[in-house]
């Protein structure tokens, strides 16, 4: 219960202090410090986060101006910009990745009953990395192409609930498919990809592991033909096939057979060859299973628009790691709120009042009822009026 807590108070409480200590102690990020501990600098970070600062320095002044609050917001006494800089440099980051899995495991038990717009049972995934750009003279370490810097976010996404239940971090250089080898893959789960992760001895690895896979085919597969099943072409599907890889090294890594569906995409007028191992679900369901996959696009467009992991308030890898998984932790606790504080809006608008509200000491759930005044309308960007209205 709110007990005249500030909004920033109330989100950071549904945190497990004894999670977070854990992570902390597991890589010895308190050792040799006295007061600027990594529960605060998570603190400052996070504030950041929520309240759309533009950087470092505009996180620091933004608190500076309401050092009258910074005990009630757990700060404690003010913060230099460079106590700040120097800890997202030096502390480990993984104290923070943890941190996030830890609170993805928390949203995941309290999404297990949303299902979406996805009819199956099992339990849906879509994978893919996106590549977020970087300066080449200040990102060295960032290595992509030879006159640009990069990083790529690799996500598996739960369809079903909009939740990244795996996240790995690398140089633009690291290619998309290689990550496959890190993940597990969960029994009778479905895994949608695309053709960019064409590997056959992966998907083999996804089949023996008991899941299924849905993935574009690319032009130049070689396959036989082993049967056709009867198609309905009113409801767009060309083709049914049972097939058998016939390129030497791809029939060594896929030796079994896969279903071969193509699908006619009426919307953008083109033709779609899908390839899985799953021969139970029907043609137009394999398409809808795909066709979802577009969740994860939706999800690296989010993140990239409302929080802050395009401009990075640090150079070094460590820094750069640091900002990156703080941010999914806050999207994570913008999540965890919304079921816990039982409120209807998107995280888009949830995120955009907080942001606003970081300051009030209003029970978060009453912060949904109020009408909104014209001085909170004028404080947003004219494109974001939209949620009030």
């Amino acid at each position: 219960m709110n007990t005249g807590k500030f909004i920033f108070s109330q989100l950071l409480s549904l945190i497990s202090s004894t999670s977070f200590s854990t992570c902390v102690k597991r890589y010895n990020g308190n050792y040799k410090v006295k007061n600027f501990t990594c529960w605060r600098q998570f603190l400052c970070m996070v504030f950041g986060q929520l309240t759309h600062r533009e950087s470092l320095s505009d996180t620091m002044l933004c608190l500076s101006a309401n050092a009258d609050k910074l005990y009630h917001l757990g700060i404690g006494e003010a913060v230099s910009l460079s106590t700040l800089s120097k800890a997202n440099e030096k502390r480990d980051w993984k104290i923070f990745a943890d941190l996030a899995m830890v609170l993805i495991a928390q949203a995941k038990q309290l999404y297990v009953d949303d299902q979406g717009e996805v009819e199956l049972t099992n339990d849906v995934f879509a994978i893919d990395a996106t590549v977020i750009d970087m300066c080449l003279s200040v990102f060295s370490w960032a290595k992509f192409r030879t006159t640009k810097a990069a990083i790529k976010l690799h996500t598996q996404l739960n369809v079903k609930t909009g939740i990244p239940e795996f996240i790995y971090i690398t140089t633009g250089k690291v290619h998309e498919v290689n990550v496959l080898d890190l993940m597990s893959f969960q029994t009778d789960g479905f895994y949608v990809l695309d053709r960019g992760y064409t590997d056959f001895e992966r998907l083999y690895r996804i089949h023996t592991s008991g899941a299924f896979f849905v993935i574009r085919a690319k032009d130049n597969l070689h396959f036989n033909r082993v049967k056709s099943d009867t198609v309905n072409k009113s409801e767009h599907v060309l083709c049914d096939q049972t097939i058998k890889l016939s390129n030497y090294y791809s029939s060594k890594d896929y030796p079994i057979h896969l279903s071969r569906i193509k699908f006619l995409d009426i919307e953008n007028n083109i033709e779609l060859v899908f390839l899985t191992n799953n021969f139970e679900c029907k043609p137009t369901d394999i398409a809808l299973l795909y066709k979802h996959r577009w969740k994860i696009e939706l999800f690296f467009k989010w993140i990239k628009q409302h929080l802050k992991i395009k401009s990075f308030w640090g150079t070094s890898a460590n820094a750069v790691k640091t900002q990156i998984w703080i941010a999914i932790c806050s999207y994570v606790i913008v999540a965890i709120a919304k079921k816990r504080f039982g409120l209807h809006q998107t995280l888009y608008e949830i995120l955009q009042v907080i942001s606003i509200n970081v300051f009030d000491k209003s029970p978060i759930e009453n912060l949904f009822d109020k009408p909104v005044q014209q001085n909170d309308k004028e404080r947003l960007p004219s494109n974001q009026l939209s949620i009030f209205e």
